[in-house]
């Protein structure tokens, strides 16, 4: 039965993914709208820490603009009309609010070095921050860990809060390629194709690092063997695996909240 469910979502019609078939208005729309739910899921999890955390996505229309939450306005209240729109200047060129300068700093080097990426996700979620004091990897010690195996970066040093424009470049950098990095003493960060990808990839990272922090104080952990581990993280490690697996987090919310849309 596995296996089946499996071929259905690797072999799944792309043309259900976002900003298939959409013109650009309607897909930027969508964007904000994925963004203000994908915020909101952040405020369900708990990964609210005072002013921190930020997802942003790429405009569609402008792509040397993006999309992010203005700092001071908790997730759990964020709405699309909240949303403000920033050029890789640091102007806010549409909206009302504050711009986290981490925000800008961090998310303008990625999707100036990723064109591929549209979406990136950062909070101080407990488990993760916990992780990152830790200085490590994630080991593929479960199937959901695997996603990253082999596509993780880490930033393995803490040079205080990430402000400077030179910090925000070797912050992707050291990204590289990965869908994930983990940053020392910080967090972690997650990207994806789309804003759905993106959240899966943190929401499920959070949760992978609370299990190895669980197994690894209950005794030895006993990871997954290179070549099944490959295996694993080509099933569920893929841009449509992260996309598809988001979307129940974004039908709960959007049916528990539809205030978000506003």
């Amino acid at each position: 039965m596995n296996e089946k469910v499996n071929q259905l979502v690797m072999n799944a019609d792309l043309a259900a993914m976002p900003g298939e078939g959409l013109d650009p208005v309607a897909e930027q729309l969508h964007r904000k709208q994925r963004l203000a739910a994908a915020l909101r899921i952040f405020g369900k999890f708990g990964f609210d820490e005072g002013v921190a955390g930020h997802i942003t996505v790429r405009d569609p229309l402008d792509s040397e603009t993006f999309w992010v939450n203005p700092m001071g306005r908790s997730f759990k209240l964020i709405r699309v009309s909240d949303l403000i729109r920033v050029s890789h200047a640091g102007d806010i060129v549409e909206g009302e609010g504050l711009l986290n300068g981490a925000a800008f700093t961090i998310h303008s080097h990625i999707h100036q070095t990723r064109p591929e990426v549209t979406a990136a996700a950062h909070a101080h979620s407990i488990y993760g921050k916990t992780w990152s004091a830790l200085g490590r990897l994630l080991d593929p010690i479960t199937q959901d860990a695997c996603a990253f195996y082999d596509d993780l970066a880490l930033l393995d040093d803490y040079t205080g809060v990430v402000v400077s424009m030179s910090e925000g470049e070797r912050l992707a950098a050291a990204l590289g390629d990965k869908k994930a990095i983990v940053l020392k003493n910080h967090g972690h960060l997650t990207v994806g194709e789309s804003v759905d990808e993106a959240l899966w990839w943190y929401v499920t990272f959070e949760r992978s690092c609370q299990a190895q922090l669980m197994a690894e104080a209950a005794g030895t952990t006993s990871p997954i063997p290179h070549d099944m581990a490959l295996h694993t993280a080509g099933q569920v490690g893929s841009t449509l695996a992260g996309w598809f697996s988001a979307q129940p987090l974004f039908d709960v919310i959007l049916a528990e909240q539809p205030d978000l849309l506003d």
